[in-house]
């Protein structure tokens, strides 16, 4: 349910009011069921929310919304603030829903925003869901991916600054990411993707012209590697037209180096389009691509887009159909 002080009950009432998701999936909620309650109020949304002990108890019903209720959240957790108790709540969200993940309870998990300044406060040094994820499933590096219709987005860093996404930047990096990436392509269907792989300066680098040789230092010896085995990395790329490219249809996967070189294209696309999925998990995760938007949290004004496109998206990735 992510923090329950932002828009993540809102996003997912919203969304599980809609009957299409239940064609493609059979939801539950890990969270709390009196804020999703308060939630559908908000939306002038007529649906039963029904806590169960169990994802097994779960009847998958169109007007009913089920939550494995962990009951962290107090009856009068303000809308739109700061909390480490929302932030604890949600991380004990995520840590249930990893478990039940692991175990072969659930098929894939969708997440709704956390704040990271609550987790923080919570007394979990995570930077976000991603490296949380990693943590709980045992997973040594994972990678972003964002994916809209139009096009789909991998990172190789993400949420640290750039003087310090420049410096961990390095081929063994690049060249594990690009397989991440080619890997979840073929999965979703792409039997021989093509990738373009960002530069890091502008330009990328225009020859040494810009920066101080990164392309060929840290993303040129990746490439060779990767084009030996076969897969189709192109680049290293100048942003600027990188995205224009896949835009048409000439790339079906683009590799960013850092966090805003790929958020940045992805969020003028429009924040409902895109969906945030987590590669390299023993579990498949999507996410919406926004966050928490405490300052309209409460007002029933929140976009659910994002959410049905993600539960979607989830849903195909799945190891199992459901019905």
């Amino acid at each position: 349910m992510g923090d329950g002080a932002g828009i993540g009950p809102e996003v997912i009432v919203g969304a599980l009011a809609d009957g299409a998701v239940y064609e493609r999936c059979r939801p539950v909620v890990i969270g709390d069921a009196r804020r999703l309650r308060e939630a559908a109020k908000l939306l002038g949304v007529t649906v039963e929310v029904v806590a169960v002990d169990s994802v097994s108890d779960a009847r998958f019903e169109r007007g009913r919304i089920e939550v494995v209720d962990l009951g962290l959240l107090p009856a009068d957790l303000p809308w739109g603030k700061l909390s480490p108790v929302a932030g604890e709540a949600a991380y004990q969200y995520i840590r249930v829903a990893s478990e039940l993940a692991l175990a072969g309870s659930v098929q894939a998990i969708c997440t709704a925003p956390l704040n990271k300044e609550a987790l923080h406060a919570a007394g979990h040094l995570y930077p976000g869901h991603t490296e949380l994820l990693a943590a709980l499933t045992g997973t040594e590096e994972v990678s972003m991916m964002l994916s809209t219709p139009k096009v789909k987005v991998i990172h190789v860093t993400t949420h640290i600054g750039l003087i310090d996404a420049i410096a961990r930047i390095e081929p063994g990096l690049v060249e594990r990411t690009v397989r991440r990436g080619h890997e979840a392509m073929r999965a979703s269907g792409v039997a021989a993707p093509v990738i373009g792989v960002c530069g890091i300066n502008p330009h990328a680098g225009e020859n040494g012209l810009f920066g101080a040789g990164e392309e060929e230092e840290k993303i040129e010896p990746a490439l060779k590697k990767l084009r030996a085995d076969g897969i189709d990395a192109r680049g290293p790329l100048p942003a600027d037209t990188a995205f224009f490219l896949a835009g048409r249809g000439d790339y079906d996967l683009i590799v960013a180096m850092y966090h805003d070189q790929g958020h940045g294209p992805v969020k003028v696309l429009g924040i409902e389009a895109g969906v945030n999925i987590t590669v390299g998990l023993p579990v498949i995760r999507t996410s919406v691509d926004h966050g928490t938007a405490f300052d309209i949290a409460g007002t029933g004004r929140a976009e659910v887009g994002s959410m049905i496109e993600a539960l979607r998206q989830a849903a195909e990735l799945a190891p199992v159909s459901v019905s």
